[in-house]
């Protein structure tokens, strides 16, 4: 293998073209070919890439002898069967989230991949914003103290889906953030919601519990007249906001909290309450595009034989909650234990 990872990428709609841009702007991947269906999306790709290959034959790039890795930018329905051919060829797999649409397909991908020592990378995008990876340092750093607890709501109107309900389609986000930043797996979820146009529910809420005092709550919503990306995160010694729909100051740091002290000859139910409010301080933050930098973690994990935080077992732990909060949106809200 050169010092270049040679990458093809299947499909070229939503989210193809930044893959395709961000691979291609890094010195340790080259994109040689572009996969898609349909004539206008190849001359869509010719015309922004001129110098890269435009087919509409998959096996171009699953079975080519000329190429490294795949990057599947594909509908959930398809990643399985597209991720076990390449890997079947001896391609390593760059997969758009969710991984899979089932816990069977996932483990079955992860046992080939391991079988044939290649590298599977889920996209789970949001661990590497500068962001997200400030906030890990700062729990890191025992800056929060102990995590109580993670809230999001990750709310637009639309994009309505017609493969996956709103939790398939927004919720990988914030479990893969959680999945991040807190060291701890959630044993169970509940998972509720509504179905207002397509039969899939356009609107959820979800909670993650876990066997510590820990709890994430997760509010997603395909209906809402607003677009709002906003998580807290609640730490015995201080709280932060996260609000990604701003332009300034996304992360903000409270020095906000509780205070419990027991008396003598009390009782839990006669705990004194006391308040902490200091300051609130903006970490400054240098923002970069999150998947250049991931693009070149995904070349360098090959190039340097390295298992990515983001593997085929990050995303099979997300697989399994996503599976659950189906499981419990069927049960009508009920607890599925992972």
């Amino acid at each position: 293998m050169s010092d270049k990872i040679r990458i093809g990428v299947i499909g070229y709609g939503y989210w193809g073209p930044n893959i395709v841009r961000n691979f291609s702007s890094i010195d340790s991947a080259k994109v040689i070919r572009v996969a898609v269906s349909g004539e206008s999306a190849l001359n869509r790709v010719r015309k922004d890439y001129p110098q890269i290959e435009a087919t509409s034959d998959l096996n171009d790039i699953l079975c080519a002898k000329d190429l490294d890795a795949v990057a599947i930018v594909t509908p959930v329905s398809t990643h399985f069967e597209l991720a076990k051919k390449a890997l079947m060829n001896g391609k390593h797999v760059f997969v758009e989230k969710p991984f899979t649409r089932s816990i069977a397909q996932a483990e079955e991908l992860i046992e080939l991949a391991e079988k044939k020592h290649l590298k599977i990378m889920v996209d789970h995008t949001f661990i590497f914003t500068s962001t997200v990876r400030k906030i890990k340092q700062l729990i890191d750093e025992d800056v929060l103290g102990a995590i109580y607890y993670y809230d999001s709501i990750r709310v637009n109107l639309g994009l309505f889906q017609n493969d996956v309900n709103v939790i398939w389609d927004l919720a990988p986000h914030d479990f893969s953030i959680m999945d991040f930043l807190i060291k701890e797996r959630p044993v169970a979820v509940q998972a509720s919601g509504k179905a207002h146009v397509n039969g899939k529910e356009n609107i959820a809420f979800v909670t993650a519990h876990f066997s510590s005092n820990v709890i994430g709550h997760f509010n997603v919503n395909w209906l809402s007249p607003v677009k709002v990306r906003l998580t807290m995160l609640g730490g015995e010694k201080k709280m932060l906001v996260w609000n990604d729909a701003v332009a300034d100051e996304k992360l903000r740091v409270y020095d906000k909290g509780i205070n419990g002290n027991h008396h003598e000859g009390t009782d839990d139910h006669e705990l004194r309450v006391s308040y902490r409010s200091g300051d609130m301080w903006a970490p400054k933050i240098k923002h970069t595009e999150a998947l250049q930098l991931e693009a070149d973690y995904f070349a360098s994990c090959i190039l340097g034989d390295k298992t990515p935080v983001n593997d085929g077992h990050a995303g099979l732990r997300i697989i399994k909650m996503l599976e659950a909060c189906d499981q419990s949106l069927k049960n009508q809200g009920g607890l599925v234990y992972l």
